[in-house]
């Protein structure tokens, strides 16, 4: 089994970072995974005084994808997630959307039972997701693991989960893969900064794709796509997002630009990732019921 233990991490993508783990298009690897805080905290702590927040965001990785190079593209298809231990959930004032509102940074352990997070008296449904999850960009670049972009980065997307595909520009040789910050539970925007932050054990298979070159991240599930974005205001990130699936669908439809225009004003979503990381993000969301009367088997 082809496996990357979670003290291989790294903070930044970047074509600087040594790989520590090469396998051939194809593979299946297992990422394990820190917290968010990476296991900075503990049942036992009362405060967050001693954290560190220089090491915020640890990615597993990177992984080395032989034979994958620039304007290729990288299918990652997420098999399994498997929690361990409990979920941390934390937030304070001058960070997310309503720290201006707070006085203290707080943080609330999660168990997980049944299925469940347990946060106070509530039972929260799972949605496991992974948070980071990218490339490493062109050009010597090194993005800090907490930022979002066209490698992918922190989209901190819930669609990211089990039985999901993320498409990822190649810009380096080898890809670099890196993931990390797998939540429990999250809402779209993630408005406190926080989701149920926890370790896991996250399964999946990369697949080169050589006759592929995308511009940003694509996503597929069971019964949609999407095109992803990141920007400095959620205007300007869904206005790449939406352009991406239009430039993708006009080629492959037997429409005209106005009536495909019409047609995703009809059918297609915009959704919000998150609204908290130095960088906003959207996803933008075509069914693939839609695409099959269009005589459309696949997206890319």
């Amino acid at each position: 089994m082809n496996f990357i233990n979670k003290e291989n991490h790294t903070f930044t993508f970047s074509s600087l970072n040594n790989p520590v783990l090469k396998v051939k298009s194809g593979s299946n690897v297992v990422f394990e995974t820190h917290d968010c805080m990476c296991s900075q905290i503990t049942c036992s702590d009362d405060n967050m005084n001693s954290i560190d927040f220089d090491r915020v965001n640890p990615a597993t990785g990177p992984l080395y994808i032989e034979n994958s190079m620039p304007n290729q593209t990288l299918k990652v298809s997420i098999n399994s997630i498997e929690l361990k231990g409990n979920a941390l959930a934390m937030t304070g004032p001058e960070v997310g959307v309503l720290g201006n509102k707070l006085d203290t940074m707080t943080h609330n352990i999660l168990k997980i039972e049944n299925e469940k997070a347990l946060f106070n008296n509530l039972e929260l449904p799972l949605n496991k997701m992974i948070g980071v999850i990218g490339v490493a960009p062109s050009d010597n670049k090194s993005i800090n693991c907490g930022t979002p972009g066209s490698h992918g980065g922190n989209m901190d997307c819930k669609i990211i989960a089990e039985g999901s595909s993320v498409y990822l520009p190649i810009s380096v040789e080898g890809s670099l893969l890196s993931l990390g910050d797998i939540h429990a539970v999250m809402g779209d925007g993630e408005i406190g900064v926080s989701g149920a932050e926890i370790g896991a054990l996250v399964d999946v298979k990369v697949e080169v794709i050589d006759s592929l070159t995308i511009k940003n991240p694509i996503l597929e599930t069971e019964d949609a796509y999407y095109t992803v974005a990141s920007a400095e205001t959620l205007d300007e990130a869904y206005e790449i997002a939406i352009e991406d699936m239009f430039d993708i669908l006009l080629p492959k439809c037997n429409l005209s630009k106005n009536d495909l225009v019409m047609l995703m004003s009809l059918t297609s979503d915009i959704e919000v990732c998150q609204v908290v990381d130095p960088l906003k993000t959207i996803r933008f969301k075509v069914k693939k019921d839609i695409l099959s009367q269009l005589n459309i088997d696949k997206l890319i």
